[in-house]
């Protein structure tokens, strides 16, 4: 398969980064995470980002990130859940790669996302409420950036894996 960029997009909960990492491995690229790659920049996490810089200033971080990993060729890069609420990413993930929006329902997101305390916008009591504004705003974002729409809950990982390259071989005519 030529090198294209490959990148995921979808709510926090939604295995963007399991199914990136067996992906890229599957493929023999390189794995990116967006949030992983911001915390390591920078030096902080990103609860703390947020502290101090609020989500504005975590925001231009993801951006300059992304742009940067969206000038490599051949990379599998799992974007934050709020990285298409920034039109720059959107412009950069859908002129540069394959975009895949991986869906997840409230309840999946929920079940997953259960114990972490790495997720500033979930660090309030009423997590369900939050997941599901955020859904509402961004789904019609991921749809719009997206070539290929999956849903988590109704495929295995393998499955999942399999679905995405043969719709990026599809794209790329092979």
């Amino acid at each position: 398969m030529p090198l294209t960029n490959i990148y995921l997009v979808g709510p926090m909960g939604a295995g963007k980064s399991t199914i990136g990492r067996m992906l890229a491995k599957e493929l023999g690229l390189p794995f990116y995470d967006s949030d992983h790659e911001v915390e390591a920049r920078t030096g902080a996490n990103i609860p703390w980002i947020f502290d101090v810089e609020g989500e504005e200033g975590f925001r231009q971080r993801e951006r300059q990130v992304i742009r940067e990993l969206c000038e490599e060729r051949g990379v599998v890069l799992a974007t934050g859940g709020g990285a298409v609420t920034q039109e720059e990413n959107r412009r950069h993930l859908g002129t540069n790669g394959f975009v895949v929006f991986l869906k997840a329902s409230v309840a999946a997101q929920l079940e997953r996302t259960a114990k972490d305390k790495k997720r500033p916008l979930l660090q309030r009591p009423d997590r369900k409420a939050v997941l599901e504004n955020l859904l509402k705003e961004r789904e019609p974002l991921y749809s719009g950036v997206a070539d290929l729409t999956l849903d988590t809950e109704r495929y295995s990982l393998k499955s999942l894996i399999n679905e995405i390259i043969k719709a990026v071989e599809q794209s790329r005519g092979l």
